[in-house]
């Protein structure tokens, strides 16, 4: 493949429409099981097995063929994929590996840096504060934090719409270069900002989408000031308790529960691949540095995609997705719809994830990756997503996702 500089795809500001890659031979993908789909109809979530042949033995084995036949030609150390279809039945498989160095097989329960999959938990955090009446999404930015070019026009709706016209602070060189050159590095909010705010903003406040980092920081601080905690503490006691997800965080700086799979990425300053388990995501904070699992994810996929903790109207307000300028993918509050599948992807040095849900269909599916590396120009993750979806759900194929921020 075509070397690529880190300033040119650090956590890219780019929809990506994905191709799927020409098939060749492959084995299956070794059954590993998981957490079962729970009754029928969609409503719970259970603690048995997913059989092996969950969804029949000719659909599991075309997944099987499917999935691996990406992951060798994307050169995806280890993939994980749980598929849940009420009425059909489920798929979770792990394949390839969690460790390139030992050779470890990839497992279902694996920890995974979600990167910008973040960006739906501080939105509803947000839109938490809106159903309170202590924010208004039509409130200015400058209402709740200073010093933001043209704050007094840009308001809460266009951050979570990414349509603010502000910089994003990963597409910007410098930013890149300190971040690269010192990976363990711990950043506070103001010091990512700072990047960001040098720029001129790119256009008018509403005018067009932009995908930006910026904007998500910026909502961070709103939710920390009018909830009255830090953040973390605020997603704990809103989102993640009253949704049950015991093994998801923003963790302060580098820290990484076990068991996880080892992370790798070419966004290196050398260009050539490094092991990345272990770098801070904190520069990402309330846009990009949480941690879950695939229990978790299968689990936040329905709630956010059908607003199970906000009031109708601000769950209708969340779903008024808008036009993004990529055919298929359209993107509301925090949240992408890609031709009926709700919900958001993540991508960040060493991980890659997708987490949405099909509400024709009451399906469910998550994507865990232990690579970022781009294929062609292209997240793995999407590949995949577009593949598992070509299969299962041919009239509502995954048509793009949006890569957190990779600077051109």
């Amino acid at each position: 493949m075509r070397r690529r500089t880190p300033y040119r795809r650090l956590f890219a500001a780019t929809l990506l429409v994905a191709s799927v890659l020409a098939p060749v031979a492959a084995t299956p993908a070794t059954p590993v099981h998981a957490a079962s789909p729970g009754p029928q109809d969609g409503g719970g979530y259970g603690h048995d097995d997913c059989p092996h042949d969950g969804l029949g033995p000719d659909l599991t084995a075309r997944l099987d063929r499917t999935i691996e036949d990406v992951r060798k030609q994307a050169r995806v150390p280890g993939v994980v994929v749980g598929l849940w279809m009420p009425g059909k039945g489920c798929y979770v498989r792990a394949t390839g590996v969690a460790d390139k160095a030992t050779g470890r097989p990839m497992f279902t329960d694996t920890y995974v840096r979600i990167g910008s999959e973040t960006k739906t938990f501080t939105v509803t955090a947000l839109l938490e504060l809106v159903d309170d009446g202590l924010v208004g999404l039509d409130d200015p930015i400058e209402k709740y934090v200073r010093g933001v070019p043209n704050g007094h026009k840009i308001t809460l709706r266009h951050l979570a719409e990414m349509r603010s016209g502000l910089f994003p602070y990963t597409s910007d060189s410098s930013f890149v270069h300190a971040l690269l050159s010192a990976p363990e590095r711990q950043w506070a909010p103001p010091e990512v900002l700072k990047y960001g705010f040098k720029h001129k903003n790119t256009f008018k406040p509403g005018e067009k989408f932009q995908y930006s980092n910026t904007n998500l920081v910026l909502l961070g601080l709103v939710v920390e000031k009018v909830g009255g905690r830090p953040l973390a503490e605020f997603l704990d006691h809103r989102v993640l308790r009253p949704s049950h997800l015991e093994d998801t965080a923003l963790p302060d700086g580098a820290e990484f529960p076990e068991p996880h799979a080892r992370g790798y990425t070419d966004q290196t300053l050398s260009g050539k691949v490094e092991d990345a388990t272990d770098w801070n995501p904190s520069w990402g904070w309330a846009a990009g540095a949480m941690t879950s699992n695939l229990r978790d994810l299968r689990r936040w996929a329905e709630i956010v995609a059908t607003g199970r903790l906000l009031s109708p109207e601000t769950q209708a307000q969340r779903l008024k997705t808008l036009p993004t300028g990529f055919p298929g993918t359209t993107y509301g509050l925090g949240i992408l719809n890609t031709n009926g599948w709700i919900g958001h992807n993540g991508s960040l040095p060493g991980y890659e994830t997708v987490t949405v849900y099909l509400p024709e269909r009451k399906a469910t599916l998550v994507v865990i990756l232990n690579t970022d590396s781009l294929v062609g120009g292209q997240e793995p993750s999407t590949l995949l997503a577009r593949a598992i979806t070509e299969v299962v759900t041919p009239d509502h194929v995954y048509a793009g996702a949006i890569p957190p921020s990779r600077g051109r």
